[in-house]
């Protein structure tokens, strides 16, 4: 492999970035720019994708573990956001350095979604442990596993819609103003309210919150999908009949 400088990694890096219009605020102008030079550090250090989204996994599995084990306090609300947002700056960073590197392969896509699809549901897991153990609102357990639950549900369905004939991606056209009305449900959001697990009141005023939100966007994305997938299917038939 020819070794490459790190500001060459970023230069060219930064020169193949998607616009990123239309994708949440905290993904589109924090995340991506941090993976950036995540992927460039790999890049310069000579780790493969695969090592990163491993990573990754292991930056996410230790926020989880201080969540779910340690009480609430300043130090503990720090280190565990700390940690939940380089494991999703080293997710970025996977698809980067593989780009950058030309080492893509289905198998690290795959291991990534895999990755992908423990990370958030296991965080409201840990969130469900937090409130049973330090809480005195045991409904709020309740509520954080049906998060859980919604999140798992939400992604399965995004990616297998993918799968299926919906196209994804960034919309090249769509306004600014867009990626702060999707802030809500960009996870980065999701794990920048843990910095409130020392104040409970606050903590579980945002934390459910941004569930009713992600909530009402989900079945509007679940209707949507479906009668997308529906449309299609009605229109293969039609040419096939025709």
């Amino acid at each position: 492999m020819v070794q490459i400088s790190y500001r060459a990694a970023v230069a060219r890096l930064a020169s193949a970035q998607k616009s990123g219009a239309g994708q949440p605020a905290y993904l589109r102008w924090v995340n991506r720019p941090l993976g950036r030079r995540a992927a460039a550090v790999a890049a310069v250090l000579g780790l493969s994708p695969n090592a990163v989204t491993l990573l990754s996994g292991l930056c996410s599995l230790a926020a989880l573990l201080v969540i779910a084990l340690l009480p609430p306090t300043i130090a503990v609300a720090l280190g565990a956001t700390a940690l939940l947002l380089a494991g999703y700056a080293l997710d970025s960073a996977d698809g980067q350095l593989a780009r950058l590197t030309g080492t893509g392969s289905l198998a690290g896509e795959w291991l990534d979604h895999v990755v992908d699809a423990a990370r958030l549901p296991l965080f409201h897991l840990a969130i469900a442990v937090h409130f049973f153990r330090w809480g005195d609102s045991y409904w709020l357990v309740g509520a954080a596993l049906g998060y859980m639950v919604l999140s798992s549900v939400w992604f399965f369905a995004q990616t297998l819609a993918e799968k299926l004939g919906e196209r994804g991606g960034d919309a090249p056209d769509a306004p600014a103003w867009m990626s702060f009305v999707k802030a809500p449900y960009d996870v980065g959001t999701v794990y920048l309210t843990v910095l409130a697990l020392p104040f409970p009141t606050l903590f579980a005023a945002l934390y459910l919150a941004l569930l009713a939100f992600t909530l009402g966007v989900a079945a509007l994305s679940l209707r949507r999908k479906y009668r997308m997938l529906a449309a299609q299917t009605r229109r293969a038939t039609a040419s096939a009949g025709g």
